[in-house]
């Protein structure tokens, strides 16, 4: 994480924070538990939402701010999604997560499950911590239940090859961007920015995230397995099509159906067919364009926050996430 936010040292120095708290948070006497969930917050993530929450912090009045009260609500933000990671990857049966074997995978599922378990409680000990009494007590619950409405959407399409652009944007819509807009939104709530700001903020956060998780599924198909720290076309195999592929399915659902009819018996083969006939029916292309479109929503969204050195960082980074391959 350090390298990553090194050309910012503010920034970085407020994410340490937040890292240093969610340290002590995991300290617990169950020590299975406790090596799951100290192994899971040290496996390189770049600490996005909390970042985001400190951004967009920026935009109000720093002179009356109780740095600690950020601080724990930023970290509640990352505990969350731990959290949601943490199940994720129980239901999905994945072994790897950021390069790194999962929880699920290293200490059985458990294990994962209780685990997933306590950064939950975290989560709710965090908010009670940082806004006791606040509307974002109310607005935290609203996104939580989007998130797994997320993920609901994307398992009740599991091995469904009649899935729609406009299914897939509704479940992205739950499981990824709107964390990141709770974290935008939040961040310029609790700085004390004026409600344009705060609007504006969530927009902003909506739109990165729609992006972010449009262009996840793109480098499925574009790069390799150690770049993306993450096994590459796995999804296939195990029924979740992602939005490359449902675009190339609306164009021409016969040709694919001989080998997405075999689901779990695919064979590695089977798979690169699949992809082959993805990129033939241009599905990356169609991909790309939906994700550049939100990227440039995002980007005119950033424009009109006032001025801010903030601002600039918010372009720089909005343009090093929706341009990485990270």
């Amino acid at each position: 994480m350090a390298s990553y936010w090194s050309r910012y040292p503010l920034l970085g120095e407020q994410l340490d924070g937040v890292r240093a708290l969610i340290e002590r948070k995991l300290h617990i006497r169950n020590k299975s538990i406790e090596q799951a969930v100290v192994a899971l917050n040290s496996a390189g993530g770049k600490y996005l939402r909390p970042a985001f929450f400190f951004l967009f912090e920026a935009f109000g009045d720093a002179a009356r701010l109780d740095k600690e009260q950020l601080v724990t609500a930023a970290a509640s933000l990352e505990v969350l999604h731990l959290a949601t990671l943490v199940h994720d990857d129980v239901i999905d049966d994945s072994p790897l997560r950021r390069g790194q074997v999962t929880v699920q995978s290293r200490f059985g599922k458990d294990v994962a499950v209780y685990t997933g378990d306590l950064l939950f409680t975290i989560f709710f000990e965090l908010l009670l911590e940082s806004m006791p009494g606040s509307p974002y007590m109310n607005v935290n619950a609203k996104t939580m239940k989007k998130i797994l409405l997320g993920e609901l959407d994307q398992m009740s399409a599991y091995y469904r090859q009649d899935q729609t652009v406009r299914a897939y944007l509704r479940a992205a819509a739950g499981k990824t961007a709107a964390l990141f807009k709770l974290a935008s939104r939040e961040g310029a709530y609790f700085g004390g920015a004026d409600p344009e700001t705060i609007r504006l903020a969530g927009h902003i956060g909506f739109y990165i995230g729609m992006a972010f998780q449009m262009i996840d599924d793109l480098l499925d198909y574009t790069e390799d397995s150690e770049m993306l720290n993450k096994p590459v076309l796995e999804d296939i195999g195990q029924g979740i099509y992602n939005l490359p592929l449902i675009c190339a399915l609306q164009k021409n659902p016969v040709a694919f159906r001989p080998y997405l009819d075999k689901k779990q018996a695919m064979t590695a083969a089977d798979v690169q067919v699949v992809v082959a006939l993805m990129k033939k029916e241009s599905g990356l292309e169609e991909a790309r364009q939906l994700a550049t479109r939100f990227t440039q929503k995002a980007v005119a969204a950033i424009q009109q926050l006032p001025a801010h050195p903030s601002k600039a960082i918010l372009l720089e980074i909005t343009e090093r996430l929706l341009k990485r391959s990270c």
